[in-house]
C-alpha cells in the first residue's frame, strides 16, 4: 500500500487544505518515499500545485506522468535520484535544487538546463546564461558535427532507392557511430554529450529520411562515463586552486637524442636507517617511495585531520570540497598576456632542439601547478608523486579502452589528489587532509548496489602517503566514503589487482607490502576490508608490479637492495610470507643483487623493464626465462636474462622512476633536467620473444627526448627541475609529467 494518500496530502499541504485541486504548496520531506510510492492517479488531481518539496526522502527516479501542469518549485535534496530526465514533464518549473543526490553529476546539471526552458535557478545558482549557452550554441555546434558525420561517412552508404531494412541498419551504425566520435566540450560532460548528439542525430535522420522520431523520455541506459569524469560545474569554480597559466610560443618540436647531461654528486644514505630517517634538501630529491626523505620538508608529519568541504563532513569520510577549481591552461593572444605578465603568470619560451627528426611528434598543451600548500602561486616546492589516469568504464559503443581511452588523470602531492582533464587543462576536482603527504593513487572499478538491488560499476581512488593510511574516494559522488590504517609507517607505493577488483597492495616503509581486500560498498557507503596477505622485504619496497600472465600468483617489488618476487596464491595457507626469489642485475663484470631498483613495470607480458641506482642504467628482462631457473631448483638467487639496456642520463640521482605504455611498446623516463627520455621498442620485442635470451649487443638509444621548455615567473626561471615521474594514457595521446617543483606538464601527441 502507498505511503501517500489523500489524507496526507491534504495534512501536508501549506496551508492545510480540504481539497487537492486547491494545494498550491505541498510538503512531502522526510518520509521515507519511494518512487513507487509517487502515485501518477493521485497527483494528477493536484492541478494547481506550483511548490513541491521531496527532499530527505528514497527516491531514485521520478514517475514518467506525475501530471503536475502547473508546478513552479521542486526539492529533490537528499535522496538518491539517479536521472534527471523525467524532469521535462514539468514544463514550467523555474527553481530546482537537487543536492546530495550522489549518483547525479555535472551532466545532469546540462540535461535539465536542456529540458527544462523556463529554469532560472539550479541548487540556488543563477544560471540563465548558461542555460542559454547550453540550449543555443552548444546544440548548434553538436547539429553542425552531427551533420558532417553523416555527410563524410554515411550519406553515400544509402541507395537513392532504399528498403526500410537498409535504412534501419544504417541508422543503427550512424547513431552508434556518431555518438563515439563527435566529441565536443570537456570530458566531464560526454556523457552529456551523447546523449545530445544521439537526440539530435535521431531528429536528423527523422527529417532526412522521414523516420518516426522516438518520443520516448526516457534515456538508453547510461553510460557510466558519467561516474568516471564528474565534476563540479563552472558556476561553482573555485577561487582556491592556484593553477599556471601556460603561454606556449611557436617553437619547433622536440628531437630525438641530446648530449648527456652532466655528473650530478648527491650524497647517499650510507646504510638503510639513515636513509629512512634523515630527510634530503628539496635539490636531492628521491621519488614518491621515498616518504621519510621528503624535498620539500624537514618537519615531521603531524597527525592530519580532514579538510572538510562546504558541506563538512559526511558518514564516515570526508567531503570534496565544494567548488574546486574548474579553470583551465589556456593559449593567450598577445593581449592576454600582456595583462597576465604582471601577474606571477608563468610564461613559456622556446627551447634549442636537436637535428635528428623525431618518431613522434609532442607538444605541450599545459602547465598546472595545482597542488600547491595553501594554494600559493609563489610554492615550487611541493613534490608530485604519482599519476595514474582513470580507467574507461564499459560504454556500450566505447568499449575499447585504446580507441576511447580516458582523459582524466588523477595526480598527487603534497596534501592533494587532483583529477585533471588533460585536453583542457580543467582541475575537476581537488582532495585535501591537512598534514598529509600523498605518494601514490590507483583506480579500480566496483560494481557496487545502488537501490532495489541493481548493480551499476564506478570509478574508485585510493589514495596513500605518509601517514600510511589509504584513502577511499568516489569520485563520481565527491565523496572520501572510507579509509583503511595499512600501515605504521609511509606507504610508498599502492596498485589494484586487474583481476581481483577489491584486491589492493600497499608496500610501506614498515618493510611489509600488504594485501588488502578493501570491500565494496553498499548504498549508505558502509563497507568492511581486511587484511589478506603480508609479504616480508628485506628492504623498504620501492615499486611494485604484478605479473601479467599470472596476476593472482605472483608479484615484483623494486626495493632499496634490488628486486623480489614473491608468490601470492591465496589457496596456499600462510598470511606472512618471504620473498620467494631475488635478481641479480650485472654490474660492471660481475651479477650482483645489491642495487636499488627505483623503477619498475611491466612492457608486456613477458618483459620487465627496471632502472636502478646504477648511472644511465634501465634494464629490459625476460620474467619467463629468469624466473625458469627458480622452478628448475630450489635457489631464490637467480640472475635475471637481459635482454637489453636503454641508453638514459647518466646522473646518480635516485628514484626518478618510470612507466611503461604496453599497448603502444613505450618506455618513459625522466631525468634531472627536466626531460622526458621516450623509447619505441615496437621493433624489438618480437625478436626477443623468438630469441631465447639472446641480449642486444649495443644499449638502446631513445626514440626522442623531450626538452622542458624555459618557463619563466615573473621574469625567473623556476629552480632545478627533477621529473619525479611520468605516464601515457593507454593509446599514448596524452604524456603526464610530474616534477619536483609543484608543476605538473602535460604534453600531446600530435
Amino acid at each position: 500500500m502507498s505511503k501517500i494518500t489523500t489524507e496526507l496530502l491534504l495534512e501536508r499541504a501549506v496551508p492545510r487544505s480540504t481539497r487537492l485541486r486547491k494545494i498550491e504548496t505541498l510538503n512531502l520531506s522526510k518520509l521515507q518515499l519511494k518512487t513507487g510510492d509517487l502515485d501518477p492517479r493521485l497527483f494528477s488531481r493536484l492541478r494547481h500545485l506550483q511548490k513541491l518539496d521531496l527532499s530527505d526522502n528514497l527516491l531514485d527516479k521520478f514517475p514518467n506522468s506525475l501530471t503536475l501542469p502547473d508546478l513552479r518549485v521542486l526539492n529533490c535534496n537528499n535522496n538518491k535520484l539517479e536521472d534527471v530526465t523525467a524532469l521535462k514533464q514539468f514544463p514550467l518549473l523555474e527553481e530546482l535544487t537537487y543536492e546530495n543526490n550522489v549518483y547525479l553529476t555535472l551532466n545532469d546539471d546540462y540535461k535539465v538546463m536542456f529540458l527544462l526552458q523556463n529554469l532560472r535557478l539550479l541548487n540556488g545558482k543563477d544560471i540563465t546564461k548558461l542555460a542559454n549557452h547550453v540550449r543555443r550554441v552548444n546544440s548548434r555546434k553538436l547539429t553542425s558535427k552531427v551533420t558532417a558525420h553523416w555527410e563524410k561517412f554515411f550519406r553515400d552508404q544509402l541507395p537513392e532507392k532504399y528498403t526500410a531494412e537498409q535504412v534501419k541498419s544504417i541508422k543503427k551504425k550512424f547513431l552508434k557511430s556518431v555518438q563515439t566520435n563527435v566529441v565536443y566540450g570537456p570530458s566531464s560532460l560526454s556523457e552529456f554529450t551523447r546523449w545530445r548528439v544521439k537526440m539530435i542525430a535521431e531528429e536528423f535522420l527523422a527529417y532526412s529520411l522521414g523516420l518516426e522520431l522516438n518520443s520516448d523520455t526516457e534515456p538508453e541506459e547510461k553510460t557510466d562515463e558519467n561516474e568516471e569524469e564528474s565534476t563540479e560545474s563552472p558556476r561553482e569554480a573555485a577561487e582556491d586552486v592556484a593553477q599556471v597559466t601556460v603561454t606556449p610560443s611557436k617553437r619547433k618540436r622536440n628531437h630525438s637524442k641530446s648530449s648527456p647531461g652532466n655528473k650530478r654528486s648527491k650524497s647517499q644514505a650510507s646504510t638503510e636507517e639513515e636513509a629512512a630517517v634523515n630527510p634530503r634538501k628539496s635539490s636531492h630529491v628521491e621519488d614518491d617511495p621515498a616518504p621519510d626523505k621528503p624535498r620539500t620538508s624537514n618537519q615531521p608529519a603531524k597527525e592530519a585531520t580532514p579538510e572538510q568541504g562546504a558541506e563538512g563532513t559526511q558518514k564516515n569520510g570526508e567531503q570534496f570540497p565544494k567548488g574546486q577549481s574548474n579553470r583551465r591552461s589556456s593559449q593567450m593572444t598577445g593581449e592576454q598576456k600582456s595583462q597576465e605578465q604582471d601577474n606571477g603568470v608563468i610564461t613559456l619560451t622556446p627551447v634549442k632542439n636537436s637535428k635528428r627528426k623525431e618518431d613522434v611528434s609532442a607538444e605541450p598543451l599545459h602547465f598546472l601547478q595545482c597542488h600547491s600548500k595553501g594554494n600559493s602561486r609563489e610554492d615550487f616546492k611541493t613534490q608530485l608523486w604519482s599519476c595514474v589516469f582513470e580507467p574507461v568504464l564499459d560504454s556500450g559503443a566505447r568499449k575499447d579502452p585504446i580507441v576511447s581511452s580516458s582523459r582524466t588523470v588523477a595526480t598527487c602531492g603534497g596534501e592533494s589528489v587532483c583529477l585533471i582533464d588533460c585536453e583542457t587543462g580543467t582541475v575537476l576536482k581537488k582532495y585535501k587532509v591537512a598534514t598529509e603527504e600523498f605518494f601514490s593513487v590507483a583506480w579500480t572499478t566496483l560494481t557496487m548496489v545502488i537501490s532495489d538491488s541493481r548493480k551499476k560499476a564506478h570509478n574508485i581512488l585510493a589514495a596513500a602517503g605518509r601517514r600510511g593510511i589509504v584513502k577511499l574516494i568516489h569520485v563520481a559522488a565527491d565523496f572520501c566514503y572510507g579509509e583503511i590504517k595499512a600501515h605504521k609507517k609511509p606507504i610508498a607505493t599502492v596498485c589494484f589487482s586487474p583481476t581481483q577488483e577489491t584486491h589492493l597492495f600497499t608496500a610501506s616503509y614498515d618493510k611489509r607490502i600488504a594485501l588488502w581486500d578493501i570491500g565494496i560498498p553498499d548504498c549508505d557507503y558502509n563497507f568492511k576490508a581486511s587484511q589478506l596477505l603480508v609479504l616480508e622485504t628485506a628492504s623498504i619496497p620501492l615499486r611494485i608490479a604484478l605479473v601479467p600472465t599470472c596476476p593472482e600468483q605472483y608479484l615484483l617489488a623494486g626495493c632499496e637492495d634490488g628486486c623480489f618476487a614473491w608468490n601470492i596464491k591465496l589457496d596456499k595457507g600462510q598470511k606472512s610470507r618471504p620473498f620467494e626469489a631475488i635478481f641479480q642485475f650485472p654490474d660492471d663484470d660481475s651479477m650482483t643483487t645489491s642495487h636499488r631498483v627505483d623503477g619498475l613495470a611491466f612492457l608486456n607480458d613477458d618483459v620487465v623493464v627496471s632502472k636502478s641506482s646504477k648511472p644511465g642504467c634501465i634494464y629490459l628482462w625476460s620474467w619467463s626465462r629468469s624466473f625458469d631457473a627458480k622452478e628448475k631448483g630450489c635457489q631464490r638467487t637467480m640472475s635475471a636474462v637481459i635482454l637489453a639496456e636503454l641508453e638514459w642520463s647518466t646522473t646518480d640521482m635516485s628514484y626518478l622512476t618510470l612507466s611503461t605504455c604496453p599497448a603502444k611498446e613505450y618506455v618513459f623516463c625522466g631525468d634531472e633536467k627536466g626531460s622526458v627520455w621516450m623509447y619505441n621498442l615496437s621493433s624489438y620485442t618480437t625478436a626477443w620473444g623468438s630469441a631465447k635470451g639472446k641480449r642486444s649487443e649495443r644499449r638502446i638509444s631513445p626514440t626522442q627526448i623531450l626538452k622542458w621548455p624555459e618557463l619563466r615567473v615573473n621574469g625567473e626561471q623556476p629552480p632545478e627541475i627533477l621529473v619525479n615521474n611520468v605516464v601515457a594514457d593507454p593509446a599514448f595521446t596524452y604524456l603526464v609529467v610530474l616534477t619536483s617543483v609543484n608543476i605538473t606538464a602535460i604534453w600531446k601527441k600530435s
